[in-house]
């Protein structure tokens, strides 16, 4: 997008300049573009999860034009609600996976194995730790960082031989910075993990 006398032009366009018509190939001349006055436009919103688009502000004093949307922060108690429909969703998710289990034990087919048992107990267990951390989540800046817990994950650095085969490197590692919703950060696994090249994952 560019911008020019107070316009933002979304796409390139023929362009009528003190009574001079230019094609709309000009849009493909930077250098000519800047000679015209028509300067690049960006736009900057606030993140949608957690704000509304307030009062808007042009600022064109650069190379560059920049269109800026000031923030209406969005209610706690919605965003609150809001991320304890999405636990409860994944978690009803996790134990539908698993339910099959119960359902063929009760038609008198093999017992829930205890794996099995012991995993839908600690995503119980889990689900009830997460719905007591939303509920502390009483103010906006402890929503965003709790749906953007940063974190720090260990692996193992990955070797290429000659044929292009990869392994993992016994003992040198590489780090990688993520962030996490912990509304749908649950640790259970009924299953031996089987990521060769994860070493760990820490929250920072």
């Amino acid at each position: 997008m560019w911008y020019y006398d107070s316009k933002i032009i979304s796409g390139p366009t023929t362009m009528v300049i003190s009574d001079i018509t230019y094609p709309k190939a000009i849009f493909r001349n930077s250098s000519q573009l800047s000679s015209l006055g028509i300067k690049p436009y960006r736009e900057v919103r606030p993140d949608s999860r957690y704000y509304w688009d307030g009062a808007y502000s042009v600022d064109a004093t650069g190379d560059e034009v920049v269109g800026t949307y000031a923030g209406t922060a969005r209610g706690v108690d919605v965003l609150n609600a809001n991320m304890l429909s999405k636990t409860n969703s994944y978690v009803a998710g996790l134990h539908a996976a698993i339910d099959w289990y119960w359902t063929r034990a009760a038609k008198g087919g093999t017992a829930v194995p205890d794996a099995i048992a012991t995993y839908a107990t600690a995503l119980y267990s889990e689900h009830e730790t997460i719905k007591t951390a939303i509920a502390a989540c009483d103010t906006l800046a402890k929503i965003i960082v709790y749906e953007n817990k940063a974190h720090t994950e260990t692996r193992k650095l990955e070797v290429y031989d000659a044929d292009n085969n990869m392994t993992y490197h016994a003992s040198t590692t590489r780090t990688i910075n993520r962030t996490i919703d912990m509304c749908t950060h649950f640790t259970a696994n009924p299953n031996t993990p089987t990521d060769a090249g994860f070493v760990s994952l820490t929250a920072d």
